[in-house]
């Protein structure tokens, strides 16, 4: 029992184990194949019953084989070189891997067409399909043994490595073969190995030893280099996943617009299309794919910001305001702006504004549209198509107005503010680092602009001052900061209780 002490032994044999268990997905897929024929109930006897079969028959092999490489009398003789029984055995043997190896690769790098399964329900019979299963263990059973034998030189290490092998498929065949399919890289690894154990097996049939020491070094070195590849791998989708989908989705379209950039020959001036290409294209397609998750709240005119009419005025104060502002719409209202009558044009408004009959006709021809805050932006579009260019006023669970939106608003969360004449822009860049935004700017913008990440899962805010206001615990005032997600945020301006003007610096 002293070659249980010896440490090569415990590598080759969990070397050989992972081997016998990639060898064997095929085999276990072919078993699982052609267990489908069966009816349901017998499936799972059919797969342990070929799995079971698999481990006897590479045992035998194994036997019959290992006895064959103590042929050591010269067998043959070819010019000057003598082989031996053994010799063949390992020539062929190391022959048979290199092509398996070889065509495995060729398959898994060039792809292979997929076999559609049927879609008959007549099963085949048990013993048509455990005959079948015999067949093909006999036939993927032969690599494993060969590996098994190139790999070790104790018989007792074959047989252990085999036996855990079938076991850990025998339990876990199902995500054992999810997980292969998963990490193609696993599968090339091994075909890798498969290639430097037939070159071994080949070189020792003409004569050459080489040490397995130095076969499992190699072996060793590249599943560590394979262990730190899977480990990186998790860690960057780890990391993607904690980045929004939308943004996810934005780069994936901006990367595949980005290649389709082919007229540009000279690399400097392609890298420079490029970026500036895709700082203009990442702003429209982010604010697309926002759409379906920013509330119609986020993109509204605000209450307090909306130029409406009051019916009872004076005809002269009416003309007096319409003419005042640079709007087409007004909404028509009765004392308040909760007591909505209509959504006219200016024009028609001015036209009968001095008769009182067709004054109320207009009124009743347009009645207006609500919807309501928190609907998401991507449903209220229809709303708008429907209102045929008018306004749709949003209102809260208790039917008070709190904005209103249209069209441009729309168009505004995909390419950016267009103020009117009497409006300011609400996000104005100072520097590559710097903004001065208005309180109202809706966070959403601000993303886009500045590439941060800003607003949380089912925050209750929407905008720079619901942030500020959230996370300061109500309490602000001129000069307040807040340094959030990389970004140093001021108070500058307040105006009746209200942040009015925020700076906004890059950290």
């Amino acid at each position: 029992m002293e070659f249980l002490l010896d440490p090569s032994i415990w590598v080759g044999l969990l070397t050989l184990i992972i081997l016998e268990i990639v060898l064997g997905i095929d085999n276990l897929v072919f078993i699982a194949i052609l267990a489908d024929k069966l009816p349901p109930e017998q499936r799972d006897k059919a797969r342990i019953l070929g799995l079971s079969l698999a481990l006897v028959m590479r045992l035998g092999l194994l036997f019959a084989i290992a006895w064959l490489v103590t042929l050591t009398k010269p067998f043959i003789t070819l010019f000057d070189w003598t082989f031996s029984g053994r010799d063949l055995i390992l020539l062929f043997g190391g022959l048979f891997l290199l092509y398996k190896a070889v065509s495995e690769l060729h398959e898994r790098m060039e792809g292979k067409p997929e076999v559609q399964a049927t879609s008959s329900v007549v099963y085949a019979s048990f013993t048509a399909v455990v005959a079948q299963i015999v067949v093909l263990d006999a036939v993927f059973s032969l690599d494993s043994v060969i590996t098994a034998i190139g790999m070790v030189d104790n018989i007792y290490v074959m047989m252990a490595a085999m036996i855990v092998a079938m076991a850990v498929m025998l339990l876990a065949s199902k995500p054992l073969t999810n997980f292969v399919n998963r990490h193609p890289t696993v599968i090339i690894l091994c075909l890798s190995f498969l290639l430097l154990i037939g070159i071994s097996l080949i070189a020792e049939g003409l004569g050459f030893h080489i040490p397995k020491g130095y076969i499992y070094a190699g072996i060793g070195v590249a599943i560590v280099i394979e262990a730190f590849n899977q480990f990186t791998q998790r860690n960057v989708k780890k990391h993607e996943s904690k980045i929004p989908l939308r943004h996810r989705t934005a780069d994936s379209i901006l990367k595949l617009m980005g290649g389709r950039m082919e007229t540009v020959t000279d690399s400097s001036h392609h890298s420079e299309a490029q970026e500036a290409f895709a700082d203009e294209e990442r702003y429209m397609i982010g604010g697309v794919l926002t759409l379906a998750e920013r509330s119609v709240a986020s993109i509204m005119t605000p209450r307090n910001q909306i130029s409406w009419i009051d019916i009872d005025e004076t005809p002269e104060q009416i003309r007096e305001q319409v003419l005042s502002v640079p709007h087409s719409l007004f909404p028509i209202c009765r004392g308040h702006l909760d007591k909505v009558l209509s959504v006219v044009r200016a024009k028609e408004i001015l036209d009968v504004l001095d008769n009182e009959l067709e004054l109320k006709a207009l009124i009743k021809r347009h009645r207006p549209i609500y919807i309501f805050e928190k609907m998401k932006v991507i449903d209220a579009i229809n709303t708008l198509r429907t209102s045929k260019g008018s306004l749709v006023l949003v209102t809260d669970e208790f039917g008070n107005i709190q904005g209103l939106i249209s069209p441009l608003d729309v168009f505004e969360a995909i390419a950016g503010e267009f103020p009117d004449a009497d409006e300011q822009l609400d996000l104005v860049k100072l520097s590559d680092s710097t903004w001065k935004a208005s309180g109202m700017l809706d966070l959403y913008q601000l993303e886009l602009e500045s590439g941060l990440d800003l607003i949380e899962e089912d925050a209750g805010y929407i905008s720079i001052s619901g942030l500020i206001l959230d996370k300061s615990n109500g309490v602000v005032e001129v000069g307040s900061t807040l340094d959030y997600q990389g970004a140093h945020f001021e108070v500058t301006e307040i105006e009746a209780n209200r942040i009015k003007t925020v700076m906004i610096t890059l950290n």
